[in-house]
């Protein structure tokens, strides 16, 4: 199970106005954890007056540059990265769990296929990891990304990507889609809906030439776009997503909930087992996730976001049942599975075991 090792900052470079790239080195013994797959991210925590924050950023760099590089852009109120944009400078030492993350598909290198991107602000930082990877282990496919921002001044990444445009000609091309400055086509200004989809769709994207296609960026984005591809031929599985905002209690996923959650009341037994080991504690069923009462045992379970959206508390339930509040990271397969997001997940039985280690 992942742990926090420390990384040293080895160079901190102000990529826009309001987001800095932070590249970062492992100890030598800790090389082999941090060896990412393309679209995964990071989980760092720091201590805020005395309270530990979690937060996940994505890795930008591509596979074969050699180093361990996030993308981390300014939210507003957000200490975490006003920190990160402000203070962060090389020879720091910041705390990460190895890198985690299921946004990637597997590469083949005899294999051609058209991957497209959807990304919006901040969610170009781990598409750009699977285009650089996807681009030089697959010399026979290509990539067309659809990125929209407010403005020029706002695009992360802007000289990169011309320099992949540059280095990959004919096999990557970028749609800058800006929302808040004219363009000499129109179609390229404003927001992303479901007529601009259409439109790109008739006119600059083929949609019966996609293999698989990977969005990243807000929650009604997401699905927008997701509605347009599925309208335009591709299956669910063709289309890939990270979310990085969520304005939603939900989403129309499937739910690990039982037909008797109304007897969800008292207390229950819980068993987790972590690295190997099993402990027993006693919860509320209503007060608190599994997560929380884990933490409030001494029980150092992994979490970041506790929103439901970065999937890093995932876990099986071996027996018993359990309800989760938001799902916004399973797919339906997973939950299937018997895995949840253990930050929402609540018991409904009186016994309940549950696995990291799956």
């Amino acid at each position: 199970m992942a742990r926090f090792h420390p990384l040293e900052v080895t160079d901190v470079k102000h990529d826009t106005r309001d987001a800095v790239v932070v590249t970062l080195k492992p100890r030598e013994e800790d090389k082999a954890a941090f060896d990412f797959v393309q679209g995964q991210y990071l989980t760092f925590r720091r201590d805020f007056d005395g309270e530990e924050l979690r937060r996940s950023y994505s890795i930008c760099a591509g596979k074969d540059e050699g180093v361990l590089r996030v993308g981390i852009k300014r939210v507003d109120g957000g200490a975490f990265s006003t920190w990160a944009n402000e203070n962060l400078a090389p020879g720091d030492v910041v705390d990460a769990m190895p890198p985690m993350g299921r946004f990637h598909t597997d590469l083949d290198s005899a294999t051609e296929r058209h991957y497209v991107g959807f990304a919006a602000g901040s969610g170009i930082t781990p598409i750009l990891s699977i285009i650089k990877t996807t681009l030089a282990r697959e010399p026979g496919s290509r990539f067309t990304l659809v990125y929209a921002n407010r403005q020029i001044s706002s695009i992360m990444f802007r000289e990169e990507l011309e320099d992949l445009k540059n280095q990959y000609l004919g096999r990557f091309s970028v749609l800058h889609i800006l929302g808040k400055e004219a363009q000499d086509i129109d179609l390229f200004t404003g927001r992303i809906d479901a007529e601009k989809l259409r439109q790109l769709f008739k006119m600059w994207i083929d949609p019966s030439s996609i293999d698989t296609a990977f969005i990243c960026g807000p929650e009604e984005l997401m699905h927008t776009i997701s509605d347009s591809l599925k309208e335009h031929g591709l299956s669910a599985d063709q289309i890939k997503f990270e979310l990085f905002a969520s304005s939603q209690p939900g989403r129309a996923k499937t739910r690990a909930v039982s037909k008797k959650a109304d007897t969800a009341v008292g207390e229950a037994e819980v068993s987790i087992t972590l690295d190997g080991a099993t402990r027993t504690i006693t919860m509320d069923k209503a007060d608190m996730s599994v997560v929380d009462a884990a933490h409030a045992n001494t029980i150092d379970v992994p979490y970041s976001c506790k929103a439901g959206v970065c999937s890093t508390c995932r876990c099986k339930v071996i027996e018993g049942e359990v309800e989760m509040a938001v799902n916004h990271a399973l797919e339906d397969y997973e939950v299937r599975q018997g895995y949840v997001l253990s930050c929402q997940s609540t018991p409904l039985t009186d016994k309940v075991i549950v696995s990291y280690d799956h």
